[in-house]
């Protein structure tokens, strides 16, 4: 297994067009073998310690394979919507790594 973290920064005013990708990318993680396991909304009485800007979102996925995960992100129907992403989303801090 293989598991991605994303710390999701978004530009100001861009839920809804954020929303509207995630609602193409999300279901087709399962297509390539994969689970979101957690989709996080941290506001601010959730942030113990910080050193960093909070993000808007937290995802934690995982596939069953790295190769799951380029499938992913190759996707056809996936890469139809990226101009929302690319519209709505200022940074991602994405981490790949395994369950210890």
């Amino acid at each position: 297994m293989i598991y991605i973290t994303q710390l999701i920064y978004l530009k100001e005013n861009q839920e809804d067009v954020f929303n509207q990708f995630e609602a193409v990318a999300i279901p087709l993680i399962a297509k390539h073998n994969g689970r979101l396991l957690l989709r996080v909304r941290p506001d601010a009485t959730a942030m113990i310690e910080q050193d960093i800007e909070k993000p808007y979102e937290i995802h934690i996925v995982e596939f069953t394979t790295n190769a799951g995960f380029e499938s992913f992100m190759q996707d056809e129907e996936r890469k139809q919507f990226l101009h929302l992403k690319e519209q709505s989303i200022k940074s991602v801090w994405l981490m790949k790594g395994e369950k210890l």
